[in-house]
């Protein structure tokens, strides 16, 4: 089990690259509905423990645990199976489909968890509304701006409810004003869901978005100032 109250719980963790340790020992908790920032210089191991804690890399060492789950004892195709469902990404460069419209691309998901079409596409259209980007819908992602590229990856990362959303420096291609946009629209759909946020970012004003921050560094992590 994790610890008492958290939802996403690692120990101990150890990843080297080679002869360069990238997690040295680490630990991180988060509850459910809470932002927690995880700030360090590059280099320092952040985006690392964010791959730990999804499940997308395997930590030399050490144990991730999500609820009765220990990610670290899974197979590929476990972890896989949450990803799809539990877990939401959101990148720096959104990473959507090209080929598929926004509208298909924020439903894409769901489709691959067997819902059938027309469902999909009729809850992905909510999303893109709450997300205000709703007359995008039918353009494919080369033909809409930056900040509301993100917005859809946003929208795609919290259609399927999931309960922990990983967002690597999700504002870091993106001017300071459509930055500012997605945090308050990523942190208030997800608070109202009650889901985890893991946001990794270099960046002060983004990390004034979290209710905690941490700080990697030499693949330790420390607390930092409480923000909220």
């Amino acid at each position: 089990m994790t610890p008492s109250g958290s939802l996403l719980h690692a120990g101990g963790l150890y990843k080297a690259y080679g002869a360069t340790p990238a997690l040295d020992g680490a630990e991180f908790s988060i509850h459910p509905g809470e932002v927690v920032a995880v700030l360090g210089p590059s280099g320092s191991g952040k985006s690392t423990l964010l791959h730990c804690l999804a499940g997308i890399i395997q930590p030399d060492r050490g144990t991730v645990r999500y609820g009765d789950h220990d990610l670290t004892a899974m197979t590929d195709a476990e972890r896989s199976a949450l990803r799809r469902g539990d877990f939401g990404f959101v990148f720096q460069f959104g990473q959507l489909v090209p080929e598929l419209t926004c509208l298909e691309n924020v439903a894409l998901p769901m489709r691959l968890a067997g819902t059938a079409r027309k469902a999909a596409e009729a809850h992905a259209r909510e999303w893109l509304e709450r997300l205000e980007v709703d007359p995008v819908a039918g353009r494919r992602p080369g033909e809409v701006s930056g900040g509301q590229g993100q917005r859809v990856a946003v929208a795609r990362a919290l259609a399927t409810r999931p309960r922990v959303i990983f967002a690597d420096e999700p504002t870091g291609a993106l001017d300071s004003l459509n930055g500012e946009r997605v945090m308050g629209l990523l942190t208030e759909a997800a608070r109202a869901t009650r889901a985890a946020v893991v946001l990794v970012t270099h960046e002060t004003r983004v990390a004034a978005y979290s209710d905690r921050e941490v700080v990697v560094r030499d693949g330790k992590v420390r607390e930092a100032v409480t923000t909220g």
